[in-house]
């Protein structure tokens, strides 16, 4: 697999995100509260909201449009929901967070 540098570590914070724009839509590379990266497409499998603008506990996000809970580990939805969304592979090395080039990166 290849893999594309997206930025530093440091620009993902705690239970927070980072989008990148690539051919393929738009992805959220999320950072949870113990350091574990997980992408995903940034797009709630619900009503479209942005999932990079949600709320991150453990290997979750809520999305802030209707509160469905996305498993970032899965891309699936949580509780009674029904949806999934794409997660893409990540991975940090020295610091540099990069994601597979299977998805080709237009802009970071």
């Amino acid at each position: 697999m290849q893999w594309i540098a997206i930025g530093h570590i440091t620009d993902i914070p705690l239970r927070g995100a980072r989008c990148v724009e690539t051919a393929a839509g738009r992805v959220a590379v999320f950072r949870t509260g113990d350091g574990r990266l997980f992408a995903i497409d940034d797009r709630c499998p619900h009503k479209g909201g942005p999932l990079s603008q949600g709320i991150v506990h453990g290997a979750s996000v809520t999305c802030p449009l209707h509160n469905w809970v996305i498993s970032l580990e899965s891309g699936k939805a949580q509780g009674a929901d029904e949806g999934c969304v794409r997660t893409v592979p990540v991975k940090s090395e020295n610091g540099i967070v990069f994601i597979a080039s299977n998805i080709a990166v237009e802009a970071a």
